[in-house]
């Protein structure tokens, strides 16, 4: 079995540390030096996409030097030893098996008595069932008239992920005679929220999917009151409009208030769950069971690329070594994830709960405090809207932050209109590259306004088009990457006991148990 040790006890780390070696990208990205290193800096991803990482600060003496570390660290045993069925999870003593979700890469996983991998492909198969009948009207609303909208109820993992893989694949599916149904999302507690939803939304030929794996959740089931409310005051019963997506001993299991129940386990983190029935009823019923296997094909294609033992051919892996080399020896405090694609709106903030709610942790898998910085705060929005928004900080703010471009050669739509000599789609991979040289080169100017450092590092995932396979692709790097980053810095990476305070305090407001600076807090917000 893998060892797991703390990152500065790895003597790759060490050695790495003490020598505190960077490349200097001004240099290294001009000419036609540059031009060889955006060639050979590339690593081939799933479904047509690659990693290239031509214009972050490493050299092959870099990249030996975190081969080593990978191997010193057992990252391919680690990740191994997770998909075939090791308890990863040490803090909740549980597996991690969101991978099982889109294929088989070890062997069978037998837990409680249960092949999980024919656990999920049963739940699969019942969620796909279910929306061929509801698309082709054998399952109605109380008219006999057909469901025209989704909305989804559920908050964190249930919520985000789903609603950044809806917004990739809308316009997607509109060009490529794929969308069945609009899909809406209700999540915040704050009643705006579902107010919003609902007024914007026709509730007689909606169904609603509430996602909780206890069937416990706080702020779920209230917004799930709200909506039945709703749907009571148009004299509708609530029953025939809304399914639930829990686990199989929660109470929402066996209720009769939901037309159907579809089943996902604790083996499965919220954030990682895009993939299970939380993402697969909603994306299932907007697009239509097959574009969701399309989807979980791609994700499927990226996890055997990431379970390579060499990281040289192992993007994820070899995203988290440069990650951790730019958090722990070069020591910068965040990342950036700038996606070029309007219909990534959302995947910066899905990305923020898989990565800060992983590895945000100051304590090691066994509990003991780490002294070495972790998880990187990680923000972003689309291209070109961050340009002019926050990339001032990012051009010639006192912190370097690496950055994580998504780009891609043609648009979903590939309806466009030329000005100026070119298109909307050249305007916005110019921009891209542009962005990639200006971070890395800089530019010289006796005017200190318009000076620009450069030797600020990014990297870039680039495809021909975002398909949902390529968007399967995408999701799983970023959660392998993710992954490895944790067993690098030896953390659990898969519990949360960070949002649990919260959720306890907030109880005892609402219970009216509070005293000191919690009551006068209470008091202020009229609670």
């Amino acid at each position: 079995m893998a060892q797991w040790n703390n990152l500065d006890t790895l003597q790759a780390y060490q050695a790495m540390k003490k020598e505190n070696y960077s490349v200097n990208l001004t240099e290294a990205m001009a000419g036609e030096a540059g031009a060889r290193r955006v060639a050979e800096y590339q690593v081939p991803m799933a479904a047509g996409l690659a990693y290239n990482y031509a214009a972050k600060q490493v050299d092959g003496k870099v990249l030996e030097q975190l081969c080593a570390l990978a191997k010193e660290c057992c990252l391919a045993e680690k990740f191994e030893e997770l998909y075939n069925g090791a308890v990863i999870n040490t803090g909740e003593k549980r597996l991690v098996l969101h991978q099982l979700t889109r294929g088989q890469l070890g062997n069978d996983v037998v837990c409680d008595g249960v092949n999980k991998r024919a656990f999920y492909l049963e739940q699969q198969k019942k969620i796909a069932d279910f929306a061929r009948k509801v698309h082709s009207g054998e399952i109605v609303n109380e008219k006999g008239e057909k469901f025209r909208t989704v909305v989804q109820i559920g908050i964190g993992g249930s919520d985000l992920g789903p609603r950044a893989m809806y917004l990739a694949l809308e316009n997607w599916a509109k060009k490529n005679n794929f969308f069945k149904m609009e899909a809406k999302f209700i999540s915040n507690v704050d009643p705006d929220d579902a107010a919003g939803v609902l007024n914007g939304t026709d509730p007689e030929k909606a169904i609603f999917v509430l996602v909780s794996k206890s069937g416990t959740t706080l702020e779920t089931l209230t917004n799930e009151a709200f909506v039945k409310d709703a749907l009571k005051n148009k004299g509708l019963d609530a029953s025939k409009h809304m399914i639930a997506v829990t686990s199989e001993t929660s109470p929402l299991a066996s209720s009769s208030d939901y037309l159907a129940a579809f089943f996902m386990d604790d083996y499965i983190g919220g954030r990682y769950s895009s993939t299970s029935a939380v993402g697969g009823a909603v994306l299932s019923l907007a697009f239509g069971p097959e574009i969701f296997e399309r989807f979980l094909q791609g994700a499927a294609a990226e996890d055997k690329l990431s379970a390579e033992t060499d990281p040289m051919k192992n993007p994820a892996m070899l995203d988290a070594l440069i990650g951790v080399y730019e958090r722990n020896i070069l020591g910068y405090p965040a990342t950036a994830v700038l996606p070029y694609s309007q219909a990534l709106s959302r995947f910066p903030a899905h990305l923020q709960q898989v990565d800060m709610e992983s590895n945000g942790k100051s304590v090691n898998r066994f509990g003991e405090p780490v002294g070495y910085p972790t998880g990187p705060v990680i923000f972003g929005e689309p291209g070109t809207n961050g340009q002019h928004s926050f990339y001032q900080l990012l051009h010639q703010g006192t912190d370097t932050v690496p950055l994580q471009f998504v780009g891609f050669r043609k648009s979903q739509i590939e309806t466009d209109v030329d000005i100026q000599g070119s298109t909307s789609q050249q305007k916005l991979c110019a921009n891209v590259a542009a962005q990639i040289m200006a971070f890395a080169c800089g530019k010289e100017d006796e005017n200190r306004n318009k000076f620009f450092a450069g030797n600020r590092p990014s990297s870039i995932i680039v495809g021909d088009q975002l398909t949902p396979e390529a968007l399967g692709a995408l999701l799983s790097h970023f959660e392998n990457k993710v992954m490895f980053q944790g067993f690098l810095w030896n953390l659990n990476s898969f519990d949360q006991e960070g949002v649990q305070l919260g959720k306890v305090l907030a109880k005892r407001v609402l219970a009216h148990d509070t005293d000191g600076a919690l009551k006068a807090y209470s008091d202020l917000l009229n609670i």
